[in-house]
């Protein structure tokens, strides 16, 4: 379709295939010969979690192109960078083993909505086992509610509680000295430098009573094999990848890794790792100082940034409703001069603001590779319903933007099963050792050869867990784990947290009649001390708002956050009478590591209407 009304109002006519990529050639070739090629930038997520339709063919073709490069940061990558730094890369214990854990710690992860396959292993844990589950949120949610023992928190406060549990595993020789000897560096300094977080400290700043830190870290001290699932909500603060970084030594002090079933999760991406050069062949892009973008930035890129982007090219992402800071990206939608491109399977918020929209296949209709964060399994994925109506796949669609550009190489017509075979030729990674395209067509799903991490070197610089990393003080951080206060963002009484819900995936599923009912409305959660003062009761409807934006939300008022919380649950669609745009809410600061997003450092007032 193309747009015939303000950019917005979300007013369409339908085109044909051809005149749409005709009118997107032209417009991209003028602009590379008025303005260059990095005047185009692509803006696309995981909303398509295929390796050939999120990261394969696009990637060939923006390298080609020479477009400005999008830095996707806006999920996990500050957790990611903070755990690399201590364990070398995305490597965690195989999930299936924690049937055998004896004790799980849900860190900072709704598991319930977002992980409910390990929350289903920890239950048959608990039932056969006896294992306890203890969950450490800002939030009592739907994890909280099934957990033996539910530790609220302070939002950016996680990593001084898990400094504090270090503290007294040293303090009361509750540590695995022969593992710390044998498969870390700097457990000696970091046996002095957490002196300074005792536990009244660390309650002090967190929120958590003295008495529940001495209690955590002794059933962590004395319950093996202990698991830890770490989550992603707390890295979406300012301090977030110090946070990963500093929870991920707590495995190492206890030598849970050693312990079937002991040891963390943050990601296991890594086990499955593929060949990217192949998929995505960075090589066709001839200028290797082309700008790259952080996406997390996209309302300064589009109002601010010189030279300007002057066509933007969305797939796979819905950002007028997942971005930070949103009434800035939808401000920056709205320009006239902005010619921008839509993708997808739904005419989202984003789409609105199109002046081509583009209809998607989704995975019933493509072939692909599938892997996972979390699970060591790789899968093919074959269509079973031919392509609906007049949609296309990310593959077809670059396809026809190359042939249109006149990108004669042979890479921009290869197959799927090309494609696939080329990814998965892939020697520096063991793990895949017998996967092949052939393999899958005969077995769907295979698993990684998995073996356990200890004993055997790390992909850190000393091959060891690095307790103490020099490569941190190299890059300016300080060396141990340390915990840093989040940034001020202003007088406002409430910390906000806009964390996911049960129902919807980000936006996905907010436009669907029966994931809303089942959610029924947007709210948002509040202490009853905080209530009481400002005479706000529950179910009333109250103003959320800040600098940056205000929501009209319904009021929630319990036990479920700490006094001075205030909490939201999904991303729901926002018609501008709503006002339930929570993103409008929060900050587009980066991170302290990996350009990271800080959706959960903002902060707001709240006031009865």
């Amino acid at each position: 379709m193309k747009r015939t009304g303000p950019k917005g109002e979300g007013k369409f006519e339908r085109i044909s295939w051809e005149e749409a990529i005709q009118t997107i050639i032209s417009r991209w070739k003028e602009l590379i010969d008025s303005d260059g090629p990095e005047s185009i930038l692509p803006y696309s997520f995981y909303g398509n979690m295929g390796r050939l339709n999120a990261e394969g063919m696009d990637r060939r073709f923006l390298h080609r192109l020479g477009a400005s490069r999008l830095d996707q940061t806006i999920c996990s990558s500050a957790g990611s960078a903070g755990y690399k730094y201590t364990m070398g890369g995305s490597l965690g214990i195989d999930p299936e083993d924690t049937i055998h854990s004896q004790l799980f710690i849900f860190w900072g992860i709704n598991a319930a909505s977002t992980n409910m396959h390990q929350v289903a292993l920890a239950q048959k844990a608990r039932k056969q086992n006896g294992a306890k589950i203890i969950v450490i949120d800002v939030h009592k949610n739907q994890t909280g509610r099934l957990a033996d023992w539910f530790i609220p928190i302070l939002p950016g406060t996680d990593s001084a509680l898990a400094l504090g549990m270090m503290h007294i595993l040293f303090s009361e020789n509750r540590v695995n000295q022969d593992f710390l000897q044998k498969y870390t560096v700097g457990h000696k300094e970091l046996r002095e430098h957490v002196v300074k977080y005792d536990p009244h400290t660390v309650s002090a700043i967190t929120g958590v009573p003295a008495e529940d830190i001495y209690k955590l870290a002794r059933m962590y001290g004395e319950t093996s094999p202990a698991f830890i699932r770490i989550g992603n909500g707390p890295q979406h603060h300012d301090n977030g990848g110090m946070f990963v970084r500093t929870v991920a030594c707590l495995p190492a002090l206890t030598g849970q890794w050693l312990k079937k079933g002991g040891g963390a999760i943050k990601g296991n991406s890594a086990y499955l790792a593929s060949n990217t050069a192949n998929l995505q062949r960075p090589n066709l892009l001839e200028n290797k100082q082309t700008r790259v973008i952080n996406m997390n930035l996209l309302g300064d890129t589009l109002l601010t940034l010189d030279p300007p982007v002057k066509s933007l090219y969305v797939y796979g992402s819905n950002p007028a409703v997942v971005a930070p800071e949103s009434n800035k990206v939808r401000n920056g939608l709205t320009r006239e001069d902005l010619f921008t491109v839509v993708h997808d399977l739904f005419l989202t918020e984003t789409a609105k603001y199109a002046d081509i929209v583009l209809p998607a296949t989704s995975s019933f209709e493509n072939t692909d590779i599938y892997t996972s964060y979390w699970h060591h399994y790789i899968q093919l994925q074959q269509p079973v319903i031919e392509p609906y109506a007049e949609s296309k796949s990310n593959l077809d669609v670059f396809r026809l933007l190359a042939r249109g550009m006149g990108f004669a190489e042979p890479l921009f017509q290869e197959t799927e099963a090309e494609m696939i075979a080329q990814a998965l030729d892939y020697q520096q990674n063991p793990y895949l050792t017998g996967i092949t395209y052939e393999a899958l067509v005969e077995q769907p799903f295979l698993k990684a050869k998995v073996k356990p991490i200890f004993p055997g070197n790390l992909p850190t610089p000393s091959g060891k867990i690095e307790l103490y990393s020099q490569k941190m003080l190299a890059d300016g951080y300080p060396p141990l784990p340390t915990y840093i206060p989040l940034v001020n963002d202003g007088d406002h009484p409430y910390q906000f947290v806009p964390g996911p819900n049960h129902h919807f995936l980000n936006s996905t599923f907010s436009n669907n009649q029966k994931h809303i009912s089942l959610e029924k409305e947007l709210r948002v959660y509040m202490n009853l001390q905080d209530a009481w003062k400002t005479g706000i009761e529950d179910g009333d409807m109250v103003r959320v708002w800040n600098h940056r934006g205000e929501c009209v939300l319904k009021a929630a008022v319990g036990e479920n956050v700490l006094p001075r919380v205030a909490a939201t649950q999904g991303l729901w669609a926002d018609s501008g009478d709503t006002k339930q745009l929570v993103n409008a809410l929060t900050p587009d600061r980066i991170a302290d590591m990996g350009g990271g997003a800080t959706f959960f450092s903002g902060r707001v007032s709240i006031e009865k209407i």
